[in-house]
């Protein structure tokens, strides 16, 4: 990732040189709607609307599963069978054919208003051996709500329904609030064991600067063990003023986290109106919300003093404006799709589809889009090497699986 010293020095000199970044008018870029914010441009080339790549496949799409209750993720067991979770509370099995078990026994309460509810959930690296998996929730308490970690063992019956066993919870992002928005939330197992939750700044004004404070747990990345204990080398241990828990900061809402091919975590997050930012959060790095966006406030009002960068703030490797709407994120390996090798997968809520987004070395070199006419809310890689999108209709409050394989024709 370019340091931010060398990004504030040329950012004036790019801005001079190539007024199409903004625009991607001439750029050849899959965005062809005009900015929020005509006036800010990007920091570097490459950090928004880049060209889409030469070469794209065409996709077929096969509904596995349809009018499920609404669902926000979606975890491939190592059977090949799917554990779903539901915004409304549930959890459930469903087989690659689309058949659907009965809800799992044995979660707790959640708090489904607003943007609440039953929310990732991720199995175990020992999964095959302990059971375990991990989800989060909005849970609900005395004096408001927040998002929390659980981790239970899976204990399946032959009608792909079942129950949680040993049920804990092993952590709770604090303060606790009484809101409905910004709960996040990711959960991402690292090669090595940790595990990282990726959380909201809860969204309101009187919240959302609490992003910038390390004595808070809004608006952070964290790193924890299975039992939810902050890892002994994360950045902060030893200060007393800081949650020994964080990892990053300065993230507004975080619903979209993956590892890359070496192992490394990239997330994706909402921006207000324009400014969904692309990172790969890394040990203490201040990303900059809400003292630094590429978006507006809703109004379309500036928000804080409407700068996109700031020393002690580093960079997105990539923004979008318009917004996309990030929800869930997968790292493509695989052969059904060879031009996707090594790319990210971006569930998109506005954007009714699938970004694909294409590096080279940390920088976006190309993007492309998947339309499924259907707000994504998460984005996972079969063990058959297809792509399985989790989509939902909040209105009718239903959802699908959809398969992505390449098409014949």
């Amino acid at each position: 990732m370019r340091p931010i010293q060398s990004l504030l020095a040329s950012t004036a000199i790019i801005a001079a040189l190539l007024p199409s970044l903004a625009t991607g008018q001439e750029s050849g870029s899959v965005e062809t709607q005009a900015p929020n914010a005509p006036d800010q441009q990007p920091a570097f080339e490459g950090q928004t609307r880049a060209p889409q790549p030469p070469e794209m496949p065409q996709v077929e799409t096969t509904a596995i599963a349809e009018d499920l209750p609404q669902l926000w993720s979606l975890e491939f067991l190592p059977d090949g069978r799917m554990l779903v979770t539901t915004k409304a509370g549930d959890m459930h099995i469903v087989t690659p054919e689309g058949e659907v078990g009965e809800p799992i026994a044995g979660l707790p309460e959640v708090d489904a208003r607003g943007q609440g509810g039953l929310l990732d959930v991720a199995v175990a690296p020992d999964f095959e051996s302990s059971g375990r998996v991990f989800f989060s929730f909005s849970e609900p308490r005395d004096d408001g709500n927040g998002t929390s970690v659980a981790s239970a063992v899976l204990a399946p019956d032959d009608a792909n329904g079942g129950a949680l066993d040993d049920l804990k919870v092993i952590f709770q992002q604090m303060p606790t609030y009484d809101g409905d928005k910004h709960f996040g939330s990711r959960l991402v197992f690292a090669p090595d064991g940790a595990l990282f939750v990726t959380v909201g700044e809860r969204s309101d004004v009187e919240t959302r600067n609490q992003a910038q404070d390390v004595s808070s747990g809004l608006g952070k990345v964290f790193r924890i063990d299975a039992e939810g204990a902050p890892l002994p080398d994360n950045p902060f241990t030893g200060n007393e003023n800081a949650l020994p828990e964080i990892w990053s900061l300065g993230h507004r809402n975080m619903q979209a986290a993956t590892l890359d091919g070496e192992g490394r975590l990239w997330t994706v997050e909402h921006g207000p109106m324009g400014g969904d930012e692309l990172n790969r959060p890394e040990a203490g790095v201040n990303y900059g919300w809400p003292e630094v966006t590429y978006g507006l406030d809703y109004s379309g009002a500036p928000i804080g003093d409407g700068i996109t960068a700031l020393e002690g703030t580093t960079q997105p490797v990539y923004y979008w404006d318009p917004v996309i709407a990030p929800s869930g994120m997968a790292f493509y390996k695989g052969s059904e799709f060879p031009e996707w090798q090594d790319a990210f997968l971006i569930g998109g809520l506005v954007s009714k589809g699938i970004v694909v987004v294409h590096l080279d070395g940390d920088q976006v070199v190309h993007e492309e889009r998947v339309p499924l006419d259907a707000r994504v809310r998460d984005v996972k890689v079969g063990p058959d090497g297809a792509v399985y999108a989790a989509t939902e209709n909040p209105d009718a409050g239903t959802s699908s699986i959809l398969r992505l394989s390449k098409s014949s024709s």
